[in-house]
């Protein structure tokens, strides 16, 4: 007999990571700068969020609820900014430090100590990626390198918190991180000229299908796996991203990117098995 509960959260933490991972591919359909395009998506999220969450919310305003509303906030508009200075390679690759971080303040804030199959699975998930992205990795643009770093650390803050109050609803710091998001991009939806018809949906299933739903998925998975789990299994996500890049945009990996994404689907394949047997009743 296995948990129920937790073999269904790794589930969807899988799903969310699907969702995720489909970013790429409909922001490049999205004629809007990339501040413009993160506000947009953000308000259709939280709008999508309020009208499915509807009575059950709870907005408490708490210390605790505004500080992972802005960590969240802070990982989506540090890791656009880092895009805009440095490759999305280095990007995305120095997001997915987040692993460390969670399990340094995992180890503080939730008494959730990091095993060693956990840190087995970070080096071969950093790994992985490396090859993966090998060919756009650049180490000169120091600028876009801190701010990608500093959007790992977000992200991390952003799932410690959220599993942190678990006993309670977690989807509204989403929501309003969201909204924050939104009033940061709106200078640049502002300026921008209006969307065509095929942006204006490609803004649509952002909203919903590649942030709202996924997290309404992940708010309800991190109550039941750990902060490291929350993080470990959905590293998928920048592997899947330039797949459906290629399918739908044709721009094609090389062998050496496609080792990498062996290595990382691998070690998350084995991190999730591993983490459902050891949760066996």
């Amino acid at each position: 007999m296995t948990d129920p509960a937790h073999r269904k959260a790794v589930g969807l933490l899988l799903i969310t990571a699907l969702g995720w991972s489909l970013g790429g591919v409909l922001m490049k359909s999205v004629n809007w700068p990339p501040f413009a395009v993160g506000g947009g998506r953000g308000l259709v999220a939280a709008v999508f969020l309020l009208a499915v969450g509807g009575r059950g919310l709870r907005f408490t305003w708490s210390p605790l609820q505004l500080a992972t509303a802005l960590a969240y906030t802070g990982c989506t508009v540090l890791f656009a900014a880092a895009t805009k200075l440095t490759t999305a390679a280095n990007a995305i690759l120095l997001q997915y430090t987040a692993p460390v971080w969670v399990a340094l303040l995992g180890a503080w804030l939730l008494k959730e100590r990091a095993t060693r199959a956990d840190w087995w699975t970070m080096a071969a998930a950093f790994v992985g990626m490396a090859i993966f992205l090998y060919d756009g990795l650049r180490l000169n643009d120091l600028a876009g390198i801190l701010l990608a770093i500093a959007s790992g650390v977000s992200f991390a803050t952003m799932i410690v918190l959220l599993r942190k109050q678990r006993a309670v609803s977690t989807i509204e710091p989403v929501i309003i991180g969201n909204l924050i998001g939104f009033c940061i991009g709106l200078p640049w939806i502002w300026s921008a000229p209006w969307p065509d018809h095929g942006s204006i949906v490609a803004l649509l299933v952002l909203g919903v299908f590649q942030l709202g739903i996924p997290y309404l998925l992940y708010s309800r998975a991190i109550r039941h796996v750990t902060a490291l789990e929350a993080v470990l299994i959905p590293v998928i996500e920048p592997i899947l991203n330039p797949i459906w890049v290629m399918l739908v945009i044709g721009e094609k990996p090389s062998q050496l990117a496609l080792l990498g994404g062996v290595i990382v689907l691998g070690a998350v394949t084995w991190r999730a098995v591993d983490s459902i047997r050891q949760r066996a009743a």
